[in-house]
């Protein structure tokens, strides 16, 4: 019986929001960055480093509430209802890594 719980506890956990650091970089060509200057590709880095600060900051939010509502009603209630943003945190990390890339 604790097994069967434990297991239904861990596939449900499974539902939550991932951590910001573990989500994979989605590819972004370096194309777009290639006719840019070294100041509009450093501006750029800094518009993505602000942007990914406040992304990540939602995504602990919205993983801390999904472990909540998991403990609490059984639900990953972030991910439920958008809360989520790890395809933009995924987006983000890859115009990152396009930039930097690009700034070689």
């Amino acid at each position: 019986m604790i097994r069967a719980l434990a297991v239904a506890a861990l596939a449900i956990l499974a539902g939550c929001a991932a951590k910001p650091e573990s989500i994979a970089p989605a590819y972004v060509s370096t194309i777009p960055y290639e006719s840019w200057t070294c100041e509009q590709l450093a501006s750029e880095t800094q518009h993505i480093e602000q942007a990914m600060t406040a992304a990540y900051a939602q995504q602990n939010q919205a993983r801390g509430n999904d472990i909540a509502g998991v403990i609490l009603i059984g639900l990953p209630v972030s991910s439920m209802s958008g809360g989520n943003v790890a395809p933009q945190i995924a987006a983000l990390k890859g115009q990152q890594e396009a930039v930097r890339l690009t700034m070689q």
